[in-house]
This record gives C-alpha cells, structure tokens and sequence, in this order.
C-alpha cells in the first residue's frame, strides 16, 4: 500500500532541510558583505546579477518558491494536527517542538512581508535595485523594520537549526537517544552562531 502522508512528511522534512538551508546559507552570506561596507555588499549582488535574468527567474520560481511554498501549506497542516503543550510537560524537546510550529506560522506572515516587498515591489515592480544604500536606509530609517527583520531571521535560523534534528529522526538517521541529544547540542550551537552573526551584520548598518 502507498503510504501518501508517510512520502509527503519525508518530502517536506528533505524540502525543509535543503531549500530552507540553502536560501537561509545564501542570505547570511551575502548579507554578511555588508560588514565590508558598501562595495563588498554591491559586489556580491552584483554578482548574481550576472544570472540571465530568465535563468534566475527560473531557480526563484522552480527552486525556491514552489518547494517553500510546499514546505509553508503542508507544513500549517502538520501544525493544526499537532498537540504542544510545553507549559505542561516542560521538557526541552517540547519546547523546540513548540517553537518550531511557532517560528513557522511567524515565517510565513515574514516572507510574505519580506518577499512582498524587497522582491516583488522594490526589485520588480518600482526596478529599483537591492543595494546596500538602499537596506541602509531601509534599517536605519525605520529601526522597527530592523527589529522585525532580525526576528524573521532568528526565527528562520532555528526552524532551520532544530530541523537539522528532526530531519535525522524522520529519515532514521538518528534512532538513539544519545545520538538524537548530541545532533540536537550541535544544531542548537549553529543556531546560536548564525544568530550572532546575523546580529553583527545587521548592526554594521548602524555603525558605518
């Protein structure tokens, strides 16, 4: 018999862990240019400026927004089905199996904010391009908007970060407590070390 939901939970655990890892990596890294100041940032942009727009289209559509897309709808399925009760029970794995739900229904309300308006608005319909000038002003001239958009990474880095554990349980790599416990330190170690650098390039906009 084919077990649908047993493929579908696989798919978007395997979904979540390479195409959410693979544009979280990306946007620290080109984000970290920023502590570069303005000609490392404009140089890393630039260079993916140089993707013939119809290719970059292509991997936005294709290979980034259809499986997020199918990462966020399937993923607020497994949510309404799922029992947290982490006041109750107290235990750290069910406060990050909290948080995970919690970080996902946040992310989804921050990428359409996020995508809505760098993305579409900003880059595609107004043409103005992403520059560092341009986030500069964005940050600095409205703090709150900095505020949100750390939050949205923080809350990205460990749905990412805590995934890595859960993915290893799903897919049987991880079948032992001990094994589960020690992916779980090393996942939450690099979420800590995302967040930290996240928060020195994001404060490198007010400095410089």
């Amino acid at each position: 018999m084919f077990h649908t939901t047993f493929y579908l939970r696989r798919l978007h655990s395997l979904v979540g862990l390479l195409v959410l890892g693979m544009v979280l990596f990306e946007h620290i890294f080109t984000n970290s240019m920023a502590l570069g100041g303005a000609p490392a940032l404009n140089g890393a942009l630039a260079m993916m400026e140089l993707i013939p727009k119809p290719v970059f289209l292509m991997l936005e559509v294709c290979g980034i927004a259809v499986p997020l897309l199918f990462h966020a709808i399937y993923g607020i399925y497994i949510a309404l089905q799922a029992n947290n009760n982490p006041g109750r029970f107290g235990y750290i794995r069910n406060w990050q199996f909290a948080l995970q739900r919690w970080t996902a229904w946040f992310l989804v309300v921050f990428l359409v904010w996020h995508v809505g308006y760098l993305r579409l608005f900003t880059k595609g319909i107004t043409g103005t391009p992403i520059s560092y000038e341009l986030l500069q002003s964005y940050f600095t001239g409205h703090p709150l908007y900095a505020v949100l958009y750390i939050i949205g990474m923080f809350a990205a880095i460990f749905h990412f970060s805590n995934g890595i554990t859960t993915f290893c349980m799903t897919w049987g790599i991880a079948k032992g407590p001990r094994i589960q416990t020690v992916i779980n330190c090393l996942s939450m170690c690099l979420c800590v070390v995302l967040c930290l650098i996240t928060l020195v390039f994001m404060g490198s906009y007010f400095v410089m």
